[in-house]
């Protein structure tokens, strides 16, 4: 007898994911209009995130998709640490954050901000002003530069013009920002695991860590005294430098959802992709967001749920992603444009509109953002200085170095052989965003 299709393996996620056909670009994508769409209610309205209540409180739509950029992220990223050098990791990380969040914080502060100006005082007289005193647009840059949001706005701007002003009685203008930071947090321990060769010789220590961040996600859901609301939030704080405070609360449940994401991809040979699996886990997702148990049940059912989910999406999706990676630009963008949506009056129509609306000027941004910003950026990551090549092509033995003058004119050096020299691979590519 053979065994029913829907309990037989289909593989192991080393089997299954080991390409770029998959569904990775179409979850991110969904993901990142999920923020859009949750965001909607408190940036339109004033009201709560959608879904926060037929959640039980537990969670919303928004923050379930920086749950699920997590995942993927640890996925992905622990991917790119095993197959790069400890440089050329940091340089794609960078590529892949800095530019599109430069990019949108310049407008935000020097363009938006003072057009926002001009609508709300009637001229942008003063406006330039000690521009690096606290509150300025210059602070603003300085402030929010390296994925850490330490000043949330410009001035007074949107406090008395949108609904999420009035309700925090401070100007905000790109709230989704701020889990870039816990984003970049997470790469720089991969970064640490991998130049001390963890990843490659000591897989366990990232399993033991998964476990005790569950651990601790586990003790905070029994000692909350109930099954269903939101977990208890441990109040300890630190502020490395550059980034501003990060709480114990994200950096544990955050950091075991990218951590989940890593054991998956760490362990890939003995990862089964199932489909009884997948359907349990969306079964146990769904009943613990309605009924409680999210943190305990829920989360990594959720992450299981994702990696499934990208190697089961049907063929005919893996394109989406696959050239156009608009989904760090729709997280990135969409909070500031909301602000701009609500503070002219465009929320009067209602929630569908407004959200309908919020996504299609969210995409567009995305799409200026991929094709004049993060996609040139990112045809770099094979970039090597100069010297730095030549150093390399000078230690080619001379036996190789025949095979190097046959190269086609043009190749760069990179390509050549050498220490320098890198296969080419997948960019590992991710919103975060919290």
């Amino acid at each position: 007898m053979t065994t029913p299709a829907l309990v037989r393996s289909r593989g192991t996620l080393a089997d299954l994911l080991s390409g770029r056909s998959n569904g990775i670009g179409l979850i991110r994508l969904l993901l990142a209009v999920g923020v859009v769409l949750s965001h909607s209610k408190p940036l339109g309205f004033g009201a709560h995130d959608l879904g926060y209540f037929l959640t039980g409180r537990q969670t919303n739509v928004g923050t379930m998709a920086v749950y699920g950029f997590f995942v993927l992220s640890g996925l992905l990223i622990t991917r790119s640490a095993r197959r790069t050098g400890l440089i050329r990791y940091a340089w794609h990380r960078a590529l892949r954050i800095f530019p599109g969040l430069w990019v949108c914080l310049l407008i935000s502060a020097l363009v938006i901000a003072p057009l926002v100006t001009l609508r709300e005082h009637g001229t942008i007289a003063g406006f330039f002003d000690n521009p690096w005193d606290r509150g300025g647009p210059l602070a603003y840059l300085q402030a929010n530069w390296w994925t850490g949001v330490r000043q949330y706005g410009v001035g007074d701007l949107f406090t008395e013009t949108t609904p999420w002003g009035q309700k925090v009685h401070y100007s905000v203008f790109n709230g989704a920002l701020w889990s870039l930071k816990y984003e970049m947090f997470c790469y720089v321990v991969v970064g640490v695991l991998a130049v001390t060769a963890v990843l490659r010789n000591a897989r366990r220590f990232v399993l033991f860590l998964t476990v005790a961040l569950y651990l601790s996600i586990l003790h905070d859901w029994v000692t909350s005294g109930h099954f269903s609301g939101p977990a208890s939030t441990a109040s300890w704080s630190f502020t490395p430098p550059l980034v501003g405070g990060m709480t114990f609360y994200y950096i544990v449940y955050l950091g075991f959802l990218f951590a989940a994401g890593a054991t998956m991809d760490l362990y890939r040979e003995r990862v089964p992709i199932n489909d009884a699996l997948g359907i349990g886990s969306a079964v146990a997702l769904g009943l613990s967001l309605l009924f409680g148990g999210f943190f305990a049940i829920g989360l990594p059912a959720f992450a299981y749920l994702l990696v499934w989910l990208s190697v089961r999406m049907p063929r005919q999706l893996h394109w989406v992603g696959r050239k156009n990676d608009y989904s760090y630009g729709i997280y990135i963008y969409g909070f500031v444009f909301q602000q701009v949506m609500t503070s002219l009056g465009w929320s009067r129509w209602g929630y569908v509109p407004f959200a309908a609306m919020s996504v299609a000027v969210a995409f567009a941004a995305a799409f200026l953002s991929w094709k004049l910003v993060e996609r040139p950026a990112l045809r770099l990551k094979d970039w090597t200085p100069g010297f730095v090549a030549r150093r390399s092509s000078q230690r080619v033995p001379v036996e190789q170095q025949t095979a190097v003058a046959e190269e086609p004119p043009g190749t760069p050096p990179a390509q050549l052989g050498g220490p320098t020299q890198e296969l080419p691979q997948q960019p590992a590519t991710l919103v975060t965003g919290r």
